[in-house]
């Protein structure tokens, strides 16, 4: 499928047409589309939330409440540099974990308390025994940066684990709290993956442990983000990574929460190769509309692109609508005020640091090398805080913590 007629063709700009130099004074570089600028010395921004940041370093974690110029709240946490997840509320409670332990936090960190996981049956839920204890696994670990949602008027914390890439073997779990991280949940427990067991290595092989449900014959390798669509009162999700003799690893599901009884429904919507516009991520909506970026990869030909259709179209590709295609694979993306931003997966990009925008909801489109910050691949995308800078992760190849990055558009 081609790119919609509608697009201006001389609005794509691609690679560092339009870029200013990074200055050492200021720090602010520019293109025609943003401002972009690495996180300020200190504690290492692990998420924010409108005026707030959540930050980590030296063992210590942080809190600031001026958009990281200040932190004075702070508590002294031994493993702060194993963090992998964090996410500040609405109501200010911040729910962080490192790779198998999560942590609420409700009086700005003057405390912080453990948060044993619950079945839905409201058992514990408890980390496998790791086979080395220095690859414990990635629990809770996920890609996107938005993972709280307003459902009739409640903030769910809803957010599944991207893990069996470094830090250990993982089972793959949907997570989900309706009462400010105070109560974390199963919503949905994929099966045992045969090539992820826990054989003591970082992403896990076909020896060791099995781990996840084995009530489900579904599994994947880990999940690339789940999303909420208030114009159907459902959530999506999907996962990755690979086309193995059992069958696929691609997956999209639709769950429903009931409320008055605690209980999720699931389905499964499309399972397909790794080679297809349903190897993706980024899953957003606006204006009960879909949309996702595709991460395809494997064999070619690749079906790759950002792309766009009602929800009850996603298992037709006739009815999509292909609004960009970077040609590169990419798992990363945010919508908000009419602002796409997603990204490129450094390891298969010709560009250093790849940044794919849209000013003006998908007609027109650029694209940018950022080629002074390195080889790296932007990630866990914030909404804008209240100076109106979105923020992300740099990572080292695809997944190793590295940097942030702070990008403001252009009017």
């Amino acid at each position: 499928m081609g790119p919609p007629t509608h697009r201006d063709e001389t609005a794509l700009r691609l690679a560092t047409k339009g870029m200013n130099p990074m200055t050492a004074q200021q720090g602010i570089a520019s293109t025609d589309h943003f401002w972009y600028r690495l996180q300020p010395e200190g504690p290492y921004i692990d998420s924010q939330r409108d005026n707030k940041a959540f930050g980590h370093a030296d063992g210590k974690v942080f809190l600031s409440e001026d958009n990281g110029r200040t932190w004075p709240h702070s508590l002294a946490f031994p493993n702060a540099h194993n963090i992998t997840f964090s996410c500040i509320l609405k109501n200010g409670n911040v729910v962080f974990s490192t790779r198998s332990k999560l942590f609420l936090s409700t009086d700005n960190l003057k405390t912080c308390q453990p948060i044993t996981v619950k079945n839905a049956d409201g058992t514990d839920y408890l980390p496998h025994t790791p086979q080395n204890p220095d690859n414990p696994g990635w629990y809770f670990h996920t890609i996107p940066g938005v993972n709280s949602f307003d459902v009739h008027g409640v903030e769910m914390l809803v957010w599944g684990n991207y893990c069996n890439v470094i830090g250990g073997a993982s089972p793959v779990n949907i997570y989900y709290s309706t009462d400010g991280g105070h109560t974390v949940k199963i919503a949905y427990a994929f099966g045992q993956d045969p090539y992820t067991r826990d054989d003591g290595s970082p992403g896990g092989g076909t020896t060791g442990t099995l781990l996840g449900n084995p009530d489900n014959p579904l599994f994947c390798r880990h999940t690339h983000t789940v999303a909420y669509n208030p114009a159907e009162d459902a959530f999506y999700t999907c996962t990755g990574d690979a086309d193995r003799a059992e069958g696929f690893e691609c997956h999209w599901l639709r769950g429903t929460y009931d409320a008055g009884t605690d209980a999720w429904d699931w389905q499964v919507l499309v399972s397909d190769h790794l080679n297809s516009r349903y190897k993706a991520g980024g899953i957003s909506f606006v204006d009960g509309q879909l949309y996702w970026i595709s991460d395809s990869n494997g064999p070619e030909p690749y079906d790759r692109g950002i792309f766009r259709c009602a929800p009850a179209d996603l298992t037709n590709p006739e009815k999509h609508t292909l609004l960009f295609n970077p040609e590169v694979e990419s798992g990363n993306m945010l919508i908000q005020d009419n602002v796409i931003l997603a990204s490129h997966c450094a390891p298969a990009s010709p560009f250093a640091t790849g940044i794919i925008v849209s000013l003006d909801a998908g007609k027109t489109w650029a694209q940018y090398d950022l080629k002074e910050l390195g080889h790296r691949s932007p990630c866990r995308f914030h909404e804008k805080n209240t100076d109106g800078w979105f923020r992300m992760d740099l990572r080292a190849g695809w997944i190793e913590q590295a940097e942030v990055l702070f990008l403001k558009p252009k009017e």
